[in-house]
């Protein structure tokens, strides 16, 4: 009670209160120019490192605005020292590098890959394609989630996966006509399986990239792509639609 009776009276409606800051001159406008420039560069980079998962249905642009935009709109309904003139120039600001970042990504194709990212093949012909999926903050769990999420049982069903710029999955199927063949399962129970020598002889599944190969009962064996050395029994399940 003692400190709201100290802090200086609010008079409603003061338009110089509203519009300008009262400890800072008119010409701080430019400097918040420069935050808008500088802050903006930071929410990209930020973007960007969280990599592809954390703008999943948003584009980089798209979530970066909305951070920004956020940000300066949420400062201005809170804050009575927040004027309003600032608020508009970090609007502006950030609406021109938005248009300006759209703009560049169509004259430097390479600058919008590189800011957006391209869709990479996770996926190819029943095996994890490592090189691609090593550049990716994803895990195997993450990504076996999202074939689980498009009723895949085995990775020997999936003819190419794709991860889209957006983080989305794109997922294309051998025909219905085609043999089935077999598989990494991708059960979560499955999984912890894995063993160092076959249980049984037959196809066996490295447990890493999912790459098939014919095991005699109790051999052990390295996978000649990965060099891992944990299979599972590969699974010829049809996919069931």
């Amino acid at each position: 009670m003692t400190m709201l009776l100290l802090a200086d009276p609010i008079t409603p409606f003061d338009w110089q209160r509203i519009l300008w800051r009262a400890d800072a001159p008119p010409s701080f406008v430019f400097e918040v120019v420069l935050r808008c420039v500088v802050g903006y560069a930071l929410i990209l980079l930020a973007v960007r490192v969280m990599g592809r998962r954390g703008a999943r249905q948003l584009s980089i642009f798209e979530l970066s605005i909305l951070l920004a935009f956020g940000s300066a709109a949420g400062d201005v309904l809170i804050y009575n020292d927040t004027a309003l003139t600032h608020a508009v120039a970090v609007f502006a600001v950030v609406g021109f590098l938005y248009w300006f970042c759209n703009r560049l990504t169509e004259w430097m194709p390479r600058f919008g890959d590189w800011l957006e990212g391209v869709p990479l093949l996770l996926v190819e012909d029943g095996e994890i394609n490592l090189q691609n999926f090593n550049q990716l903050n994803l895990s195997q769990k993450e990504l076996f989630g999202e074939l689980r999420r498009e009723s895949i049982e085995h990775l020997g069903q999936v003819r190419r996966a794709y991860v889209e710029a957006t983080g989305d999955m794109s997922v294309y199927f051998y025909p219905d006509t085609d043999p089935v063949r077999p598989g990494l399962p991708i059960w979560p129970e499955l999984l912890k399986q894995c063993v160092g020598r076959a249980p049984e002889a037959g196809p066996h599944a490295c447990g890493r990239c999912g790459r098939v190969r014919k095991l005699a009962r109790g051999e052990a064996a390295q996978c000649m792509n990965c060099q891992h050395g944990q299979w599972l029994p590969a699974s010829a399940a049809e996919r069931v639609t």
